[in-house]
């Protein structure tokens, strides 16, 4: 049986990559901190092996790596909210960037020689001009937050550690990705939680939306991660792929679709404290590289998508 190790299993992502390799028949191993919550664990908890970890601490990291000897190793724990990130900028440098480091050699500490897919970002492409879109992964990287420079950071640090120590990595660049168990802060599921608390009177019929003109390519989760399995089995090492929908859409188109799955009659007002200091106009990417060398196709609509996490939501309330 292949083992499987993934950091920040707990997470988002996490879950639902621990999900679909329980079904490939993988023995799944996840990193989770001591303050981590496990409601999005919870149902498969049993199936999967946990241990105590933190991206700052190459310790325990390399205690992780050595408990579960892994053939694939994902690396998804990170300080993700772009927001937060101008908030807190060293925490999200130290985390993602100096954690990746910490990650990296704890590897090479080891007797492990896993393939590692590292999950960059979008972000790192940051202040893209009309005309490079459909964005290739030859774009330039113009990052726009502290997120942005960490997620460049981490890739470049795998390119490194790949030419220099042979380490066998893969980078992904995934654009938006959402679904069921999204965090609220994130924009489709703050709006999805919003009418689900309208629905049930938990707040006045108000929905308090941020920029709604930035363009944004979106896939739902249970495609990336599916995603990020091919690129594990199928991909070249060293080498580094967009995996998008290859749409771009507006949030106010978003917002209008989910306003669509609800009776109630919702004002909308912008909430200047949901405006970032800088924000990337577009992001659509151009996954042409990575389908060709998987044959990987999204495979659930935008609508479903929406719909699905509007219900999580509704269950969740």
């Amino acid at each position: 049986m292949k083992r499987a190790l993934i950091t920040g299993i707990s997470g988002f992502v996490g879950s639902h990559l621990a999900e679909l390799l329980l079904t490939k028949g993988v023995e799944v191993h996840g990193t989770i901190r001591w303050r981590s919550k496990l409601d999005n664990i919870i149902a498969i908890k049993d199936k999967l092996k946990l241990v105590d970890a933190d991206m700052r601490d190459g310790h325990s990291l390399l205690k992780a790596i050595e408990e579960s000897s892994p053939d694939y190793l994902f690396h998804l724990a990170s300080q993700s909210f772009v927001p937060m990130s101008w908030r807190a900028p060293a925490d999200t440098i130290d985390t993602n960037a100096i954690g990746t480091i910490h990650l990296f050699e704890a590897i090479r500490q080891s007797n492990c020689d896993p393939i590692i897919q590292i999950a960059g970002s979008s972000e790192e492409y940051g202040m893209v001009y009309p005309d490079e879109t459909p964005i290739t992964e030859l774009n330039p990287l113009r990052p726009l937050s502290p997120y942005g420079v960490s997620k460049v950071t981490e890739d470049m640090l795998g390119c490194q550690y790949h030419r220099s120590y042979g380490l066998k990595i893969i980078v992904t660049r995934a654009f938006n990705h959402t679904g069921p168990r999204r965090g609220d802060v994130f924009v489709t599921s703050n709006f999805s939680k919003q009418i689900a608390e309208i629905e049930k009177a938990l707040k006045e019929p108000v929905m308090y939306v941020g920029n709604l003109n930035a363009k944004r390519d979106f896939s739902d989760v249970r495609d990336i991660v599916r995603a990020y399995w091919m690129a594990v089995t199928k991909c070249e090492y060293g080498e580094v792929y967009n995996i998008c929908s290859e749409k771009a859409r507006t949030i106010q188109s978003v917002l209008d679709l989910l306003l669509t799955m609800t009776d109630k009659n919702v004002e909308i007002k912008q909430d200047p404290s949901r405006m970032r200091p800088s924000d990337v106009e577009i992001l659509q990417g151009d996954c042409s590289k990575f389908r060709a060398k998987t044959g990987w196709q999204a495979e659930i609509a935008f609508e479903k998508t929406m719909a699905d996490l509007l219900d999580w939501w509704r269950r969740t309330m």
